[in-house]
């Protein structure tokens, strides 16, 4: 299945050069990932995967291990962010 990768901030260094532009990239994954499985696969520190969002909707992390990704959905994650 296919599923886009949306990645921001500091995180869009885990993304390919060619990718960086758009902060997105498509992944061809297994049905029945779960996002704990593509942080891991993407290399991403869990530590730094702080807000995670299904097409717009937030995932909490104690959901984030359990929750598979269907065809089509985009996966969406931003670091911790500070500012003032």
């Amino acid at each position: 299945m296919k599923i886009t990768l949306k990645l921001y901030a500091s995180l869009s260094d885990y993304l390919p050069t060619e990718a960086r532009k758009l902060n997105a990239m498509e992944l061809e994954l297994a049905a029945g990932t779960t996002i704990a499985q593509v942080i891991e696969r993407q290399n991403l520190p869990p530590k730094s995967c702080h807000l995670v969002l299904i097409d717009g909707v937030f995932v909490p992390p104690a959901e984030r291990a359990a929750r598979p990704l269907a065809e089509g959905e985009t996966l969406a994650i931003w670091p911790p962010i500070a500012g003032g």
